[in-house]
């Protein structure tokens, strides 16, 4: 059995031949925790109004601004743990594959992240959710580890609840032609991660 190393990279498996072939190119950690953490807060801002609210209720029957003090404080802090959750995924040594400098090479089967010559990480198309196109780039999000991969108990709330996007960041300039940048937005629609192209009315 091949055996991945420590950053996730393994003995390349051969891509199908008529794989589209990328440029090189590195998705920066900063780069990467900054689009997470906006993602991020952008669908969960309303959680830091649950802290607020809970140490604020005493105040409604005997107010003092300790307890307005202390809610300000709980909800910084819980904002600084959330964010923080995200950085950390950025540093782990099983995700620090995302952010080598590698080209894809994507076929019907899988995205294949080459590293070198040997070296390479297969991802299936079976673990993308998602693909959300934006200017000059896909993401490709990879689904959250299933429920049985999961602790057991309260981390396992935790670790569903407060989940942290993992992407793939394909700028379009790293396909070396139209016509690669057109078969890949064609898989994608096969695969139903992209919206059928609509053609103008006649």
């Amino acid at each position: 059995m091949q055996q991945p190393n420590q950053r996730g990279f393994r003995q390349a498996q051969g891509a199908s031949p008529l794989a589209i072939r990328t440029k090189k190119s590195q998705l920066d950690s900063n780069t990467y925790v900054r689009m997470a953490l906006t993602e991020v807060w952008k669908k969960e801002w309303w959680y830091a109004l649950i802290p607020l609210v809970i140490v604020l209720l005493p105040a409604i029957f005997v107010f003092s601004w300790w307890w307005v003090v202390a809610a300000v404080v709980v909800t910084v802090l819980f904002v600084v743990l959330r964010s923080a959750q995200v950085q950390a995924l950025a540093q782990m040594e099983q995700t620090k594959a995302l952010f080598e400098r590698v080209n894809y090479e994507i076929d019907q089967r899988q995205i294949l992240m080459r590293l070198n010559d040997k070296q390479g990480m297969n991802i299936p198309w079976e673990m993308v959710e998602k693909v959300r196109q934006q200017d000059g780039a896909y993401q490709l999000y990879l689904k959250a580890p299933a429920n049985a991969e999961m602790p057991t108990g309260w981390k396992g709330w935790v670790a569903r609840t407060f989940t942290v996007p993992m992407f793939l960041y394909l700028p379009t300039r790293i396909f070396n032609s139209p016509n690669d940048l057109k078969l890949f937005e064609s898989m994608l629609r096969r695969k139903n991660l992209l919206a059928a192209e609509t053609k103008p009315a006649a």
